[in-house]
């Protein structure tokens, strides 16, 4: 039986509709706009994906009904809409390009087994609890990847918005293509970009309330079908067949080697989703301070494959710009991906004849303006004011993402905060505990140092004991000896800020423990969480310092060394 939680339905271990609850009456009304201008926008989008992928126009608006609908259901994040992917659409086209003729059922039917080993890598993730992974996308990457996405679809869309052909790889390559080809540039369709640009911004400046996207959609097709826009030269989107997709398990000649030669291209396609969806999800749960559960998405991101793969489309994705389109409409759940899958499924059964009448070019300048609500330059100058060496890694994020790609650009932006992060820990700032004015302590840098008390000097080690930064250690802890004014009798290492000590860190604290006692200097310690303490026993250097070497505060090193001094 299904009970009623905080966020959702719980049936057995199963959680659904987190992405809808709580929800307020209040709300209702913009989920419904934000659902309206997202079909709006997403239909003729879609439509554009399935000629990267080389399947029907009609698989397109596949990818809005029974995928959506399923991560909807299924999902945990609030704000992530499921769709079709230009990304996954292009490898979809690169691996099938040998195998089937393009556009054929045979090659529909190829594009749906893919879709269901991407599910099928997705379920095993769950399984193995790899939703970690999104844990490595930190707030700088994700600012650096949003911003890369939104410079990438930006540039993508000029072509569009001037009545020219385009091509070319690359945002480079396409603009490059563009200015060859300028001289060729439909007025009418530069016209209509212009004018529902500033529309659009225009009402969005009057009231955030009005979905001037919308608006600016339907007075287009309106203005095509009354002025006849096509026979000017303005490329509309033409006949759309109607009807709802069949259910069903793909066509196709199942053998061993069918499945080894599209492995590659499934697994890529694994990874693009799960660092896409991650990286989009949780930009707007860090947005609006909510929380997700990536592996719950990853059960949704999978039901959402095996659905599109049931109903005759292809693989689907966490989409940033669709996302972006819910979101400046006013959506705050998923709540408005359901009633774009409601709207897509009486579209399918009644209303195609009007879309055929949309120009692509108001289409190509509602995306530019989504894209450019995606380049987040005030986040950008935060990072760069606060912390400049993040700033760098959220710069080459968006480098690589509009360059190389998104999946690459999320791997190398990973990488470079790992790297970040080590760096730090390769080079703790350590401290040294001395007296202040009125009795207090105070952390000082180690060239400042001072003993606490005459002979006694508190040693504050600022990070993880590991192989990388044990030589650190050990010769700080020499210096600080070395260079003691007066003759220290004990050395105390405070432990507060360390939480794991390696085999090679261990075997190094050994020699220091040697080196010191053949000083005449005891090592004792201070703040030992447990599980570090027990690492200390284990390795034996517990043994070599003595069992009353450990004590819980400074405080109790201070007086135990007044205590033995007195005595």
């Amino acid at each position: 039986m299904a009970k009623v939680c905080g966020n959702g339905f719980r049936i057995g271990r199963w959680r659904i509709f987190q992405g809808f609850f709580p929800i307020s009456r209040s709300q209702i009304p913009r989920e419904v706009v934000a659902g309206l201008t997202l079909a709006a926008l997403a239909i003729p989008e879609v439509m554009g994906y399935t000629k990267i992928s080389g399947t029907p126009v009609i698989t397109g608006l596949y990818t809005i009904v029974i995928p959506m609908a399923l991560f909807a259901l299924l999902g945990s994040s609030r704000h992530l809409v499921v769709g079709a992917d230009s990304a996954t659409a292009a490898m979809l086209a690169a691996s099938l390009a040998g195998i089937a003729v393009v556009g054929s059922e045979e090659y529909v039917a190829l594009a749906g087994l893919l879709a269901a080993m991407a599910a099928g890598f997705l379920f095993l993730a769950r399984l193995l609890r790899l939703g970690f992974l999104a844990d490595f996308l930190s707030r700088t990457v994700l600012v650096g990847f949003l911003t890369g996405v939104g410079i990438q679809v930006s540039l993508g869309q000029i072509s569009g918005m001037l009545g020219l052909a385009g091509g070319g790889h690359g945002p480079i390559g396409k603009l490059m293509t563009d200015w060859r080809e300028i001289d060729a540039v439909n007025y009418y369709a530069f016209a209509l970009s212009v004018g529902v640009l500033v529309f659009i911004v225009l009402v969005k400046r009057i009231s955030g309330r009005v979905p001037g996207a919308l608006l600016a959609l339907i007075g287009a097709i309106v203005v095509s079908w009354a002025f006849d826009l096509q026979a000017k030269g303005v490329q509309v989107l033409g006949t759309i067949p109607s009807g709802l997709p069949r259910l069903g398990i793909p066509d196709v000649e199942w053998s061993w080697a069918l499945f080894e030669r599209l492995i590659p291209t499934a697994f890529a396609m694994f990874i693009v989703i799960l660092s896409q969806s991650a990286a989009t999800s949780r930009a707007y749960a860090a947005r609006y301070n909510e929380r997700i559960d990536e592996n719950t998405d990853l059960v949704g991101l999978g039901m959402a494959n095996m659905g599109a793969a049931l109903s005759g489309t292809f693989v689907v994705n966490g989409s940033p710009t669709k996302t972006q389109m819910v979101d400046s409409a006013g959506g705050r759940s998923q709540l408005a991906s359901l009633v774009t899958v409601g709207i897509v499924v009486m579209v399918l059964l009644f209303l195609t004849a009007p879309l055929a009448y949309m120009p692509d070019a108001v289409l190509a300048a509602v995306v530019f303006l989504i894209g450019v609500e995606l380049i987040d330059v005030r986040g950008l100058r935060r990072i760069y004011a606060e912390r400049r060496v993040e700033f760098w890694v959220a710069l080459i994020t968006t480098g690589t993402v509009v360059f190389w790609g998104v999946e690459q650009g999320l791997l190398l932006a990973i990488l470079l905060s790992l790297v970040a992060h080590t760096r730090l820990g390769y080079r703790p700032r350590n401290t040294v505990l001395t007296r202040a004015d009125g009795g207090r302590w105070r952390m000082v840098p180690i060239e400042c140092s001072e003993p606490i008390l005459p002979g006694l000097l508190v040693y504050s080690f600022n990070h993880s004991l590991y192989y990388a930064n044990a030589g650190q250690f050990s010769r700080e802890v020499m210096a600080l000896i070395g260079g003691a004014e007066e003759p220290l009798e004990w050395f105390c290492l405070e432990c507060s800020a360390i939480d794991d000590i390696d085999y090679t860190a261990a075997a190094e604290m050994r020699s220091v423990c040697g080196s010191l006692s053949e000083r005449k200097v005891r090592l004792v310690f201070t703040g030992l969480a447990p599980q570090v303490q027990a690492e200390l026993e284990k390795s034996g250097i517990v043994k070599v310092a003595g069992a009353d070497a450990i004590y819980p505060e400074v405080n109790d090193v201070i007086t135990a060394f007044e205590h033995r001094r007195s005595s």
